[in-house]
C-alpha cells in the first residue's frame, strides 16, 4: 500500500504497479513498464507449497535463526474486474531459518470467510469490503482474509486485515487454529483490528485499534493496550475522528498514541452502486491528531493540513517539547486503482510517496502540523528495527527506485537510512528484479539498533517471477546479499513481513 515507481510490484506494492503500468496499459497483473523480459506476471497461486532445505548460494551467518514470515492477497476465486488488488485471501508464507538452512512453506490463512468460500465452492465476498455485494449467506459472518500483515503473538502468527479480528496460525506449521481470533473475548468478533499494531518497547504489549469501530460508516476509532502475557486488555478508550476515512496506520510513543487522517473516505453510494469501500476525496483535508496513551482520550488534539495522504509510520518519538511522526506521504491519491470521488481520471505523479516527518508542539496553540521531507527516496513501505515501535529510533529501511536515475530506467534498491546524519546507503539489484518489502532481523535479543540483517523477497522479471530470498548485512546494505535462497517457484504475493527470533518460538 503506497507507490514507489518500479519496485515493489509483483512484492504487491500494488500502488507502485498501477502507476508504472498505468502509461503502457491498464493490466495492473504485469510487472512495471519498462520491465526487461517478458516472462514477468503475477497470477493467482492458489497452491500451498512446502519445499525443505532450499538451495543457498553464500553462507547464512550462524546466529541467524528465526523466521521470516509475510502475507498478501492470494484470491480464491477470481476477482471481478472491478475489483482490486486488495482482495483476496491471505495467503501466508514462511523462510524458517535454522543452523545455515532454510525450509520454505506457504498455507492459507483460512479464516471463517475461507472456509464459507472452499464449502460453497464460489466467491460469497465478491467485491472489496462491500457489504451490499456479499452473499446473503454470509450475513453477519466474518470477512477477515488475513491479507495484509502477520505479527507474533504468544507463540501464533496472527494474520491481520485492519476490517476484521485476526486469523490465528500455528509458527511451525501455519495451519489456521483459530479462524476469528479475538484474544479470549477481548476484542469482540465484529471488532476490527488494525493491520499494523505496534509491540511496546518496553514492556511487549501489544497496543492496537479499529476504525468504523462500531459498524459500517461509524466514525468511532477504539484504541486500545493488550497485556502480552494474558492477552487482557489493560485499557481501551475511543475517540472520534474528524471524517470516516482510511486510517491503514499509526503511531504510538511511551507517553501518546497519534493518527493520520487523510481523505480516503468512505463511499457508501458507490457501494451500492457495486463498487469498492472508498474513493479519494481530492478537496479533503488532512488532520494528525494525539492524546495521552492510557487515557481517555478526551485530551485529543488535531492539527489541520492540506490534501496529502500517508499510509505507513516509520517511527515515532518526542523530544519534551514536541512530537515527531514519520511516515510515507503522497500529494495525492496513493492508490491509482481506487477511484478518486469526483470522477477524475489518476494522478499518478501524485500517487507518488516519499518519506516526511510530521511534528507539533506537546503544547502551545498550534492550528496546523509542520512538515519535512526527509528523503528523495520513493518508498511507501518504510521499515524500523520492531524493537524500536515506541522509542526513538536512528535507523530506517525500504524498497524503493534508485533516486540517481531515471525511475523508468532505476533498478529496484534496498535502503538503509540513518535518521541522525539524514544519509542513506543503497544496495541496486538492477531492473531485472522487483523487490518486496524489507524486513529487519536483529543479531541476536540484546544487539545494539541497527545491528543485524536486512531481507526480502526478490522477483525476477525476465524469469516468470521466479523468486529469491535476499539477506543482507543491514550495516552493509550497498555491499549486497551474504547469502541468497533460491526458490524454484513465483514466492507468494506480500504486502507485509516479519521477523520472529528463534528464541520466541515455543518449546
Amino acid at each position: 500500500m503506497g507507490t514507489a515507481a518500479g519496485v515493489g510490484a509483483v512484492g504487491f506494492n500494488a500502488a507502485a504497479h498501477a502507476a508504472d503500468a498505468a502509461p503502457g496499459g491498464s493490466d495492473l497483473s504485469r510487472p512495471p513498464a519498462g520491465a526487461p523480459g517478458s516472462g514477468g506476471q503475477f497470477s493467482l497461486l492458489r497452491a500451498e507449497v512446502t519445499i525443505n532445505d532450499c538451495e543457498v548460494d553464500g553462507k547464512i551467518p550462524a546466529e541467524l535463526d528465526g523466521g521470516f514470515y509475510a502475507t498478501g492477497p492470494d484470491p480464491q476465486y477470481p476477482r471481478l474486474p472491478n475489483n482490486i488488488l486488495f482482495d483476496g485471501e491471505g495467503h501466508v508464507r514462511m523462510f524458517r531459518i535454522q543452523n545455515g538452512r532454510v525450509d520454505y512453506r506457504t498455507r492459507y490463512a483460512k479464516g471463517e470467510r475461507y472456509q464459507l468460500q472452499d464449502k460453497a465452492r464460489r466467491s460469497l465476498y465478491p467485491m472489496y469490503r462491500n457489504p451490499y455485494m456479499d452473499d446473503p449467506s454470509v450475513k453477519g459472518k466474518s470477512r477477515a482474509t488475513g491479507n495484509t500483515h502477520v505479527i507474533n503473538h504468544k507463540g501464533m502468527i496472527l494474520a491481520l486485515k485492519e476490517d476484521s479480528p485476526p486469523i490465528a496460525m500455528d509458527l511451525n506449521t501455519l495451519e489456521t487454529v483459530d479462524a476469528i481470533f479475538t484474544f479470549g473475548g477481548e476484542l469482540p468478533s465484529t471488532q476490527p483490528f488494525t493491520a499494523h499494531p505496534k509491540v511496546c518497547s518496553l514492556t511487549g504489549n501489544l497496543l492496537g485499534f479499529g476504525y468504523e469501530a462500531e459498524g459500517l460508516g461509524s466514525d468511532v476509532v477504539s484504541v486500545f493496550e493488550i497485556d502480552k502475557t494474558t492477552s487482557k486488555k489493560l485499557w481501551e478508550t475511543k475517540i472520534k475522528v474528524p471524517y470516516v476515512g482510511m486510517i491503514h496506520d499509526f503511531g504510538v510513543s511511551e507517553k501518546y498514541v497519534m493518527f493520520f487522517c487523510v481523505p480516503m473516505t468512505i463511499d457508501i453510494p458507490q457501494m451500492k452502486r457495486g463498487g469498492i469501500h472508498w474513493s479519494w476525496d481530492r478537496s479533503g483535508k488532512t488532520y494528525f491528531g494525539f492524546f495521552r496513551r492510557g487515557g481517555d482520550g478526551k485530551d485529543l488534539k488535531w492539527f489541520e493540513g492540506p490534501t496529502r495522504s500517508g499510509t505507513h509510520t516509520m517511527g515515532v518519538f518526542d523530544d519534551g517539547k514536541k512530537l515527531y511522526f514519520d511516515t510515507e506521504i503522497t500529494a495525492g491519491n496513493p492508490f491509482p486503482f481506487m477511484p478518486n470521488k469526483d470522477g477524475s481520471p489518476p494522478d499518478f505523479k501524485g500517487a507518488e510517496s516519499y518519506l516526511h516527518r510530521i511534528s507539533v508542539p506537546l503544547n502551545g496553540k498550534a492550528k496546523s502540523y509542520d512538515i519535512e521531507k526527509l528523503y528523495p527516496l520513493s518508498a511507501p513501505l518504510p521499515r524500523q528495527d520492531d524493537r524500536y515501535n515506541t522509542v526513538p529510533y536512528r535507523y530506517g529501511y525500504a524498497a524503493c527506485p534508485d533516486p540517481a536515475v531515471d525511475r523508468r530506467a532505476a533498478g529496484a534498491c534496498y535502503a538503509r537510512m540513518d535518521l541522525q546524519t539524514r544519509t542513506y546507503k543503497l544496495w541496486n539489484a538492477g531492473t531485472r528484479i522487483s523487490l518486496a518489502e524489507p524486513v529487519f532481523a536483529p543479531r541476536s535479543a540484546t544487539s545494539p539498533e541497527g545491528e543485524g540483517y536486512l531481507m526480502g523477497i526478490a522477483y525476477h522479471l525476465d524469469q516468470n517471477l521466479r523468486s529469491d530470498l535476499v539477506i543482507l548485512d543491514a550495516q552493509r546494505v550497498e555491499a549486497g546479499p551474504i547469502a541468497t535462497v533460491k526458490l524454484p517457484v513465483q514466492a507468494s504475493p506480500q504486502v507485509h513481513g516479519l521477523w520472529v527470533r528463534g528464541d520466541l518460538y515455543p518449546t
